[in-house]
């Protein structure tokens, strides 16, 4: 395949796996703790693994061959101005997290619990389709195919969950909504973020390669502060330590064989 097939390819893994991840609404009567639990703990160690690997260790390199004694520069204030995002986001978008129940953001009385819970989910794929976008990215630029395998793997191990995240979203929405249909629908609607940063850090990273390094530490910050700021407290690991370490453990083991075998 092509690389725009490829990237293609990439950037529509992480919108389908999400919306298959939800459809599993129609297959569970009831959510399980013990598999939210899980789930979340499976998709941070996947965010943790897949910032170190495919994107602060490769914002190191490429900032050796520039700032050579002071490379950490770009990586630490890409980092820290990714959580910064992140921050200013949840002060403005109005949100609820599930898994805790509290609500950020500007008020919004007459906006549903519902609709909350998916906007929550929402805000922290941006940087799941940018941290794709910013791969693929660099990886065109450079004209490098084996960047570009890297860049899919990152797009995969992304899709992988995606996929607990849709239900973590979709299985709690059943019993506020009332309805499958409409629980689906919000879980697929909350990935449908992804593919569109995906594309905007693609342009971004393309076109303005001299900032790579930046970027990609950019999105591993914000990957970060989102598995440290919602998917560990709504995995409720206090209930179900185990469960949640094993889960996080399992989630950086796939995506370090993803990312360091594969890519």
């Amino acid at each position: 395949m092509t690389e725009v097939v490829l990237t293609i390819v990439g950037f529509s893994i992480l919108f389908l796996m999400t919306t298959a991840g939800s459809a599993l609404v129609f297959f569970f009567k009831t959510e399980s703790p013990k598999a939210n639990t899980l789930f979340l703990g499976f998709a941070s160690g996947v965010m943790i693994a897949a910032s170190v690997w495919s994107l602060l260790l490769p914002s190191l390199s490429q900032s050796e061959e520039t700032f050579n004694n002071l490379a950490f520069l770009p990586p630490v204030i890409g980092f820290i101005l990714g959580g910064a995002f992140l921050v200013l986001i949840d002060k403005i978008v109005p949100h609820m997290h599930s898994g805790t129940g509290e609500e950020e953001g500007l008020k919004a009385p007459t906006m549903s619990k519902s609709s909350k819970m998916m906007l929550a989910v929402t805000i922290h794929n941006i940087p799941e389709g940018l941290a794709v976008g910013f791969a693929f990215g660099a990886a065109h630029a450079s004209g490098d195919m084996s960047a570009i395998m890297s860049a899919l793997m990152l797009a995969i191990g992304m899709g992988l969950q995606n996929f607990p995240e849709g239900a973590a979203v979709s299985l709690p929405m059943r019993a506020s909504l009332g309805s499958k249909t409409k629980a689906f629908a919000f879980g697929a609607l909350s990935g449908a973020v992804e593919p569109v940063f995906a594309v905007v850090g693609f342009f971004l990273a393309s076109s303005l390669s001299v900032l790579q390094p930046w970027f990609l530490a950019f999105a591993a910050g914000a990957m970060i502060f989102v598995v440290s700021e919602d998917l560990i407290p709504d995995a409720r690991m206090s209930e179900h330590p185990h469960l949640g370490t094993w889960g996080v453990m399992a989630g950086f083991a796939v995506m370090m064989v993803l990312d360091v075998a594969l890519g």
